[in-house]
């Protein structure tokens, strides 16, 4: 078999063993026999909203099992043509056999990460709040440069990006910003991008031209619908107002209109200034307040499944998940799975799609890589 013929077989059995993983396949071709039985079953439809949840696991379960016992068998098929064509010295038809792997290939790869982003709230809409770190101007300037990446990958699906909240930098930058974006598994690829995250570079704020590292912090929760029960005790919140400001200290209102809202228990503070009603300012921070908690539980479960891995659940500064290069020479590294780009200017554009993938499937297997963080 020619090695590029191998590479595609090799990057569909790796598809397809963590599909079968991720399904816990004999268990789920016996929840597909239950879920069938159960719609057969008239008195089903007696209560719409569970026939519906039926349905849509179901629909899932049927597409994913279906997907993978279909790659499965046009795998054989293909590797059965090529071998044949191998023996019988027909070039031509190894090669249109190679050619069909790397279809293959990335199909089964998209397959993948469809199954990856079949959890609770993946395909909702997501919030992504960025923090400046430690180090004033340059880690300032760095959290603006993620903003915009993120603003950049959305746009890039085809999803709507609200500016929900921001603080800007005193010369550049943002010192914080939380972004809402709408749109197909928002929620479901940006997941992987909550952590710290690492610049180096030559800072254009600095006169004698040395290099700097910065940091500063992503977090993504889910926009949570009514179908999702979070409950929140009112009098374990602070509300305070104040007068909302934009870049360089420039008021944008006469009023206190921003809001500001601490949930006393868990230390959870949400806020939001980009409506000049207070009540509609309120409501929003009450919304990203719902969807904290809601993400924490989400976070709480995964930790209790995988304690072995509870540490990825932490985000703090000790917790970087990525490096960016931008001298001495050029690399973003990622230090969950080993993911690497010599194009920074194309990740920091909204590059991203294949470091979330990784990410995903790392969330997966559990598996740990041992990465030695880029200088």
């Amino acid at each position: 078999m020619r090695a590029e013929a191998q590479a595609h077989i090799d990057t569909i059995n790796e598809a397809l063993a963590l599909l079968r993983r991720f399904l816990d396949w004999d268990r789920a071709l016996r929840r597909l026999d239950e879920l069938n039985a159960r719609v057969e079953d008239q008195s089903l439809w007696d209560d719409p909203k569970l026939a519906q949840a039926v349905m849509r696991e179901r629909q899932r379960l049927d597409e994913a099992i279906t997907a993978t016992r279909g790659i499965e068998t046009e795998l054989s098929d293909t590797v059965e043509l090529i071998e044949m064509a191998e023996a019988e010295g027909d070039e031509d038809m190894a090669v249109e056999g190679t050619e069909n792997l790397g279809a293959l290939a990335a199909r089964a790869n998209e397959s993948k990460v469809k199954a990856l982003l079949s959890g609770e709230a993946d395909g909702n809409d997501t919030y992504i709040e960025v923090n400046s770190g430690a180090g004033g101007t340059e880690s300032q300037d760095w959290a603006g440069m993620l903003q915009r990446m993120y603003t950049r990958w959305a746009e890039r699906h085809g999803m709507k990006v609200e500016l929900i909240d921001q603080h800007s930098g005193e010369q550049a930058g943002i010192k914080s910003a939380t972004l809402l974006l709408k749109g197909e598994n928002a929620y479901g690829y940006a997941k992987t991008e909550s952590g710290v995250h690492r610049l180096v570079r030559i800072s254009p704020y600095d006169s004698a031209a040395r290099r700097h590292t910065s940091f500063a912090s992503v977090w993504v929760y889910p926009v949570i619908d009514d179908n999702i029960e979070v409950e929140i005790n009112e009098s374990e919140l602070r509300i305070d107002t104040y007068r909302a400001s934009g870049a360089g200290g420039q008021h944008i209102n006469t009023t206190d209109s921003a809001v500001r809202i601490t949930h006393l228990p868990t230390g959870i503070v949400v806020q939001c200034q980009n409506q000049r009603s207070q009540h509609k300012n309120k409501a929003e921070a009450y919304n990203q307040l719902r969807a904290r908690l809601y993400e924490r539980e989400l976070q709480e479960r995964e930790a209790a499944a995988n304690a072995e891995n509870a540490s990825k659940t932490d985000i703090g500064w000790g917790h970087q998940i990525r490096s960016y290069v931008l001298q001495p020479y050029q690399m973003v590294k990622d230090l969950r799975t080993g993911m690497t780009s010599p194009t920074p200017s194309d990740v920091l554009d909204g590059d991203l799609d294949e470091f979330m993938a990784a990410a995903l499937s790392q969330r997966v297997t559990g598996e740990t890589v041992e990465v030695e963080d880029v200088e």
